[in-house]
């Protein structure tokens, strides 16, 4: 807290985008740089820590997807953000059971946090894996780019309209310089043209652009038409309207103030799925209709997987397994708080878990 506050101090003020780099990624004292979030001792759980059906079915999707492009040589699985690893070691696990698949494919993954990266390569074991700083090292595929709570964890811009100007957030310190708050500055005319340009501007007084998240998106694109493949992300976001302020924080599974522990606590906000599906379609990719959590994975089977599953354990074990498998599915829980999207090259017809 106090390093953040000395920033500022320096800098007068931050825009939020870069306030949140600060926060999550800074070498020293950035949260995923110094600690792992994950689990019970951490400060949230994620689908694939929950149940290790989640990476089962994911894995399934994959080896269907790879039948699809006609079973190719080699494919790339690109997972983005791979966390605690649980769903890389869940996907290896699964393909072990499918030979033809279990030789073609390799696994890069993309992890900014340099902790987080020592933690992964501590837990995964497989040669079949590698680590990558950026897109742009993938140079052959087809790749399949698995996203599980990725998008959310990316830096945003927020804007606040008031009649028919502008102005960008910024964080900056109180007059006594012990607080940390929000000051609005007149928006730069290229980033008011931005959001115009993705159609941003047509609901609410507080616009997020998730500007890091549409430059992954481009780059994403771009790797999918040159090799084939696609992207398959799963996060907590909203499709129904345009605008709104969803930027949060938590600690110790605990909602926060974003300014009360930064640093030290993680901040967040939800993916504007309609935003994300009008991107990818002007960049050429064809898009299934984005759906819920719950939907996609009873339609990839989890729920019969888990009754061959239960025929085999004891009554206590059976149990945990339908908790956890509630927290996935249920609507008060993750099932429709997470959704899905699914993109890909024009003309393909797999539309496996979302028809």
């Amino acid at each position: 807290m106090n390093k953040i506050i000395n920033i500022l101090k320096e800098q007068k003020s931050l825009p939020l985008d870069q306030f949140i780099d600060v926060a999550l990624y800074n070498k020293k004292f950035g949260y995923y740089m110094k600690k792992n979030p994950f689990g019970k001792e951490g400060d949230y759980i994620t689908s694939p820590l929950i149940s290790n059906l989640f990476g089962e079915m994911i894995a399934v999707w994959c080896i269907s997807f790879w039948e699809n492009l006609g079973k190719p040589d080699k494919i790339v699985i690109a997972e983005l953000g791979p966390g605690d690893s649980s769903l890389c070691n869940n996907l290896i696990a699964t393909f072990k059971n499918f030979t033809d698949f279990y030789n073609c494919f390799e696994i890069k993954l993309l992890e900014k946090s340099t902790k987080l990266r020592k933690i992964q390569k501590g837990k995964i074991k497989s040669k079949k894996v590698k680590w990558i700083k950026n897109i742009d090292e993938l140079d052959y595929g087809p790749i399949i780019f698995v996203a599980n709570e990725f998008f959310d964890s990316l830096p945003i811009k927020q804007i606040y309209k008031k009649k028919k100007l502008f102005f960008e957030r910024h964080v900056t310190l109180s007059k006594n310089n012990k607080k940390i708050e929000f000051l609005n500055k007149k928006a730069k005319k290229n980033l008011v043209k931005s959001i115009k340009d993705l159609n941003l501007i047509s609901h609410g007084n507080i616009i997020e652009y998730p500007k890091e998240s549409i430059k992954y998106l481009k780059k994403i694109s771009k790797k999918i038409l040159k090799y084939d493949g696609g992207l398959l992300t799963f996060d907590y976001g909203y499709i129904d309207q345009k605008n709104r302020d969803t930027l949060q924080s938590v600690k110790k599974h605990k909602h926060l103030n974003i300014f009360s522990d930064p640093g030290n606590a993680d901040i967040t906000s939800h993916i504007n799925y309609k935003l994300f599906y009008e991107f990818l379609t002007k960049s050429n990719l064809q898009l299934e209709k984005i759906i819920t959590q719950s939907e996609f994975l009873q339609k990839l089977g989890i729920i019969e997987r888990a009754n061959i599953l239960s025929k085999k354990m004891s009554f206590k074990g059976k149990a945990d397994m339908f908790f956890r498998l509630k927290k996935l599915l249920d609507h008060k829980e993750m099932g429709s708080l997470f959704k899905v999207l699914f993109a890909k090259k024009k003309g393909n017809k797999f539309s496996l878990g979302f028809k």
